[in-house]
């Protein structure tokens, strides 16, 4: 499918929360739950969201994405291979989406076919976190190979985040993580985060992930 891309070039700070509820008053008249994926650059959002579309596909659950890079097309040429409506959002330099980029992405999505759209921010553990959105609901994808420290380091994006993904588990051998200090970390910070631990790559648990979006739909 071919992917349209926008390349964002003017300031587009102001307003941001006041367009935030504009999306979210779109999406929710089109009956659309969002999802904002965050993380750091290689910590797998890319990877997760192929399964994750790809799953909910076969459930005949449409999706749209809204894929944000400051450059490049990589990750949405990828998604566009499973055959959904893509939409590159290219900030040109900012380390991090906006209300406006949003707005101009549903702009150019086939609303009426779409029941999840997806936003894969900019790979960033600071930044995303700082501009709402208009989103349903924030994911960040931890990589175990990052470190358990990360969400002492990075209150702001853990404490914003309804679910995490720690990703890589496959090497879990291998990578020293001490995954019950890095959940100690994480409750300091949301008491009622959910936590998934996932495998990009062999596609470990991910249906877990899928559950918590369908149970999110029928609420």
């Amino acid at each position: 499918m071919k992917v349209k891309r926008i390349v964002v070039g003017e300031n587009l700070f102001a307003k941001n929360d006041e367009i935030a509820e504009e999306n979210k008053v779109i999406l929710k008249k089109h009956g659309i739950f969002s999802i904002n994926i965050m993380g750091g650059p290689g910590s797998g959002k890319t990877s997760i969201l192929e399964k994750t579309v790809a799953t909910l596909m076969d459930m005949n659950i449409a999706c749209g994405v809204i894929e944000g890079d400051i450059a490049g097309m990589f990750d949405s040429e990828r998604i566009s291979v499973l055959n959904v409506p893509v939409v590159q959002i290219n900030t040109g330099g900012a380390c991090h989406l906006e209300a406006m980029m949003i707005k101009k992405g549903i702009e150019n999505l086939p609303l009426a076919d779409i029941r999840i759209m997806f936003v894969e921010n900019v790979g960033n553990l600071v930044c995303p976190a700082e501009f709402k959105l208009g989103i349903d609901c924030n994911i960040t994808v931890a990589n175990i190979t990052e470190g358990e420290e990360k969400p002492a380091k990075y209150p702001l994006m853990y404490s914003i985040s309804d679910v995490v993904l720690i990703n890589k588990i496959d090497l879990m051998p291998t990578v020293e993580f001490d995954v019950d200090r890095f959940n100690a970390y994480l409750k300091e910070i949301k008491k009622d985060i959910k936590i998934i631990p996932v495998s990009a790559k062999t596609g470990k648990n991910i249906e877990h992930f899928v559950k918590y979006i369908v149970e999110h739909i029928s609420e």
